[in-house]
């Protein structure tokens, strides 16, 4: 009966459209957190829901910052205009 169950959840979430973008830096988490949680105590299912979270808000964070790099390197900051002449 459990492997019944088994077989019938992961048919249900292939079944599901996963769109690769939103899958970014999950799979490789999730890899990581299963594996982790499976030798701390028989928790893989756990540790992989944390590595996904983990993975993806790290995969985030990166995009956020190479969007920012490359912004500055396409737009360098200019210089400021110089302010009044002083008269002596």
């Amino acid at each position: 009966m459990k492997n019944v169950a088994i077989v019938g959840a992961l048919l249900a979430v292939f079944a599901l459209p996963a769109s690769p973008a939103g899958a970014v830096g999950c799979f490789t988490g999730g890899i990581a957190g299963g594996v982790a949680g499976h030798y701390a105590g028989h928790h893989g299912f756990l540790g992989a829901v944390g590595g996904c979270l983990a993975g993806h808000a790290l995969h985030k964070k990166q995009m956020a910052e190479r969007r920012l790099r490359h912004q500055q390197e396409m737009h360098p900051a200019r210089p400021a205009p110089a302010g009044p002449a002083q008269q002596p």
